[in-house]
């Protein structure tokens, strides 16, 4: 089992770049085509700003899961430790980082489709990682924490996408 260090450098990190990477990659290559224009451009260095921002913000974001997965815990009376909190919270998200390389396909509707079953993907993952990960053999408080550690993290990925779209209202405003 690597370490949460190890996990997070070799993992969290590179998995983090794609989906910053590739909303640049959709307004440079396909304005317009998936998430509407920013009219007028945005800078190279405004980009690099969103970029910086965006990616900041979901490396954040994976820790803080993790202390709230490791909180959750309570509510099926079992507490893991850290490490294996990290562990669900860093791999859970890796079908929808994943997800955001659909962005090369310039369509809305696909890349809508895309991230519902990436969506999930990451459901399920979080569902079948919880039974392991909390050592739990009732099977309906494990569908309970699971239904809970979901939710959180659909509350998460809301607010990173308010997070993005905030920014980037601000890059824009800023001028």
């Amino acid at each position: 089992h690597p370490s949460v260090r190890k996990m997070f450098t070799m993992f969290v990190m590179p998995m983090s770049l794609i989906p910053p990477a590739m909303f640049l990659y959709s307004m440079y290559v396909t304005p317009g085509a998936i998430f509407p224009a920013a009219v007028p451009q945005i800078t190279g260095f405004e980009a690099l700003l969103l970029f910086v921002c965006f990616y900041a913000a979901q490396l954040v974001m994976v820790p803080l899961m993790a202390s709230i997965i490791q909180q959750l815990g309570e509510v099926a009376n079992a507490r893991p430790d850290y490490h294996d909190a990290f562990m669900l919270a860093a791999v859970a998200p890796a079908p929808l980082w994943l997800g955001a390389l659909v962005l090369f396909v310039p369509s809305a509707w696909f890349a809508v489709a895309a991230m519902a079953v990436a969506w999930v993907a990451s459901a399920a993952l979080i569902y079948h990682g919880i039974e392991p990960l909390f050592k739990l053999e009732d099977h309906s408080r494990s569908r309970l924490l699971g239904s809970f550690v979901l939710t959180t993290g659909v509350v998460a990925w809301l607010a990173l996408m308010v997070v993005l779209a905030l920014l980037l209202s601000m890059i824009v405003g800023l001028r």
